[in-house]
């Protein structure tokens, strides 16, 4: 059997791509388990600073898998679900990014805006495609899109299920960058390898932390938080470096997280 998630490692950045071409990616439970299983692995690893996500041939993620959804509805689905949340990358302490090669679609959609970053090639097409299949917005993708993007242009593309281009959902501000021809991932991996030299991994975590748990904060919270957060990154060595390189004109050399 094909490996269902593809690894490599180059420069401190782990590439991930969920290998099932054939169905432009199709989730399943065991692609889902051994792609957080390779999470979890590249949060251990002192070798891995960021991580990229793609899929394999013409397609990021197709959403679930049809043979999975008919079992569902037949009642006849047997797959023991993964205990870890469809969230489960917002909590890995290493910054994710996912290059959306193309089709990106229900539960894909999902798992592209659970990374941190997203880059998108201009053509790729995206879809909600949840009321079409007579389904609801899934796995917080509620609570992500309207922060993301506002919720009038939330309530669009989730009701009406429609498809849209990589380029539209740079305009909607539903990602970071949108790249003209086959360039996404070498794009995707240059901007993680920049993070790999140059950004402190503890820094990140910190900071990761942060943004994904200070959209429940207050002001006065995130700020009183953010207080003891620099305290203790006065203490670490990621900060003595950061100073030293700047001085001493280099680059830097943060320990690993």
């Amino acid at each position: 059997m094909a490996e269902l998630v593809l690894s490599s490692l180059d420069q401190g950045v782990l590439t991930l791509t969920f290998n099932r071409p054939d169905t432009l990616n199709a989730w399943t439970d065991a692609l889902g388990r051994r792609y957080f299983d390779l999470l979890a692995q590249a949060e251990k690893d002192p070798e891995v600073r960021a991580v990229v996500v793609t899929g394999a041939g013409k397609g990021f993620c197709s959403g679930a898998d049809f043979e999975a959804l008919a079992a569902i509805r037949n009642g006849t689905y047997d797959q023991e679900p993964d205990p870890r949340p469809n969230t489960f990358p917002t909590t890995v302490g290493k910054p994710i990014i996912a290059a959306v090669n193309g089709a990106c679609a229900g539960l894909g959609m999902v798992h592209a805006l659970v990374c941190d970053l997203v880059f998108t090639a201009a053509d790729a097409k995206w879809t909600t495609a949840f009321p079409r299949r007579g389904l609801i917005a899934e796995y917080g993708l509620s609570w992500v899109l309207p922060r993301l993007i506002g919720q009038q242009r939330a309530m669009d593309v989730l009701l009406s299920g429609r498809v849209f281009t990589g380029a539209e959902a740079y305009e909607l501000g539903l990602v970071n960058r949108a790249v003209t021809g086959e360039g996404v991932l070498s794009e995707a991996q240059a901007y993680a390898r920049e993070l790999a030299a140059y950004s402190s991994p503890a820094s990140m975590a910190v900071i990761k932390r942060q943004v994904w748990h200070d959209w429940d904060a207050t002001l006065e919270d995130s700020a009183a938080a953010a207080v003891r957060e620099m305290v203790a990154s006065f203490g670490r060595p990621d900060f003595a470096e950061g100073v030293a390189s700047f001085l001493e004109r280099r680059p830097p050399n943060f320990p690993p997280l």
